[in-house]
Parts: structure tokens; sequence; C-alpha cells
């Protein structure tokens, strides 16, 4: 290691690996199928995914006022 760290940050990295040491580690294809079984389960209640009535959009066009 450089001698430009201190004491006190070497400290801090061995903190954060203790840390990440005791995570219980999950499979990326795991996660990919409990993330994508969430998805499905909540799609019915996604804005992106399904319309939102006009009457509680706050991003519908207003009436425009014009002048002649």
């Amino acid at each position: 290691m450089s001698g430009s760290f201190s004491v006190s940050a070497m400290k801090m990295v061995i903190q954060q690996l203790w840390l990440g040491a005791r995570l219980n580690w999950v499979k990326v294809s795991h996660a990919a199928t409990d993330l994508k079984q969430f998805c499905l389960q909540n799609a019915q209640h996604d804005p992106l995914l399904t319309r939102v009535s006009s009457n509680i959009n706050p991003f519908r066009l207003q009436n425009v006022c014009s002048f002649l």
C-alpha cells in the first residue's frame, strides 16, 4: 500500500471490508428471478404500464386560454 493513506483511512477501509464480508450474498440469477416476479405481480399498479385516469393525472394538458 502507498504511504499516502492515513491510519484512520485504512481503519475505515478494513471496517467496510468486514461489513461486506458479513453480508448474505445472493446469486444474480436468483435476484433477477425475484425482481421479475415482483414486477409481474405489481404491473397492474404501475402507471407507466397502465393508463392513468385523466382526473388524477397531474401531467394532463391544461385548458389553454387564447386571446383573439
